[in-house]
C-alpha cells in the first residue's frame, strides 16, 4: 500500500510540500485548492489599518492559524510554484487542477499571478464571480471576482454535459464557517461534479469543504492542512455530515 491509498478519505495534518513530496507520481485524480492569498503582504485593500473585508470580526486581518500571510512577494510566489509542481506531478494523465487566486492590484498594478502559473499549461480560466466585498482604494473599481486556473494534463476531460457550463461562475462567499476564507459549497461541488475523480486531494485543506462535497458526491479525498484547529474542524463538518444537506438546497441546476 502508498502513502496515497495509506491516507485515503483523511485529512492530513502537516506541510502540505513534504508531504505532497511522500505522494508517487500519478496517484491522484483531481486537486482543487486555494492557498493563503498572502493578503496582508498588500499595499492597501484594508488588511493594515484593521477593517479587513466583510467577514464577521474581519477574521482575514488575523491571518491564519499557523501560517504567515505576510510573506515578501517572491518568497511567496517560489513556494506557491513548488506546490503547483508538486501537485501537476501527483496528476494522473487524464486529472487536472483547479486552482482558485486572486487578482489584485499592488502598487497600483495588477498583479494577475502569472508569475506562479506561466511555467504550468493553463487550459482556462473560469471566473467566480462572489459578488460583494468592500474597496478600501479609490484608484480602482470595486473587484468582485476571484479566478480558478484550469491547469490539466493532455487527456482530462470533463464529465459528460458539464462543458455546456460557462466560464463565469456566480455562487456566494460563505459565511458560517469559522475558517477566515472558506469556499462556498456549491462551487466545490460545482468542480467535482463537473470531472470523473475519484480520488481528491485538497493540499490546503482549510475547513475541509472539498473533502466533505467529495464524501457527498462519493468520491474519495485526502486533505492536507497545516493547521491542527482547522484539522480538528474538517474532521468534525465530516463526521457531522451535514453537507448533504446543503447539497440538497442547491439549485437543480448546479448539480448533475
Amino acid at each position: 500500500m502508498n502513502f496515497t491509498e495509506e491516507h485515503l478519505d483523511q485529512i492530513i495534518c502537516g506541510d502540505c510540500l513534504e508531504i505532497m513530496q511522500k505522494m508517487p507520481d500519478n496517484s491522484i485524480d483531481l486537486v482543487v485548492t486555494s492557498p493563503p492569498y498572502n493578503l496582508k503582504n498588500s499595499t492597501g485593500n484594508g488588511m493594515k489599518d484593521g477593517r479587513g473585508g466583510k467577514w464577521a470580526g474581519a477574521a482575514l486581518v488575523n491571518g491564519y492559524s499557523h501560517h504567515n500571510d505576510n510573506m515578501p512577494h517572491e518568497e511567496y510566489v517560489i513556494w506557491q510554484r513548488n506546490c503547483l509542481k508538486e501537485m501537476y506531478r501527483l496528476i494522473k494523465e487524464d486529472g487536472a487542477i483547479f486552482y482558485n487566486h486572486k487578482w489584485r492590484v499592488q502598487d497600483g498594478l495588477l498583479q494577475d499571478r502569472q508569475d506562479i502559473v506561466n511555467s504550468l499549461p493553463v487550459r482556462q480560466i473560469i471566473i467566480w464571480r462572489r459578488k460583494g466585498g468592500i474597496n478600501f482604494n479609490p484608484g480602482y473599481f470595486l473587484p468582485t471576482y476571484e479566478v480558478i486556473y484550469l491547469i490539466p494534463k493532455a487527456k482530462f476531460k470533463l464529465a459528460p454535459k458539464a462543458n455546456a457550463f460557462g466560464d463565469v461562475w456566480e455562487f456566494g462567499q460563505e459565511m458560517n464557517n469559522q475558517h477566515p476564507a472558506p469556499y462556498p459549497v456549491a462551487l466545490i461541488d460545482r468542480i467535482i461534479s463537473s470531472t470523473n475523480a475519484n480520488i481528491i486531494l485538497d493540499p490546503f485543506s482549510g475547513s475541509g469543504t472539498t473533502a466533505v462535497v467529495a464524501k457527498a458526491l462519493k468520491r474519495h479525498y485526502i486533505g492536507i492542512e497545516l493547521s491542527p484547529e482547522y484539522c480538528e474542524l474538517s474532521i468534525n463538518r465530516i463526521e457531522n455530515n451535514k453537507i448533504h444537506n446543503e447539497l440538497s438546497k442547491l439549485k437543480p441546476s448546479s448539480l448533475f
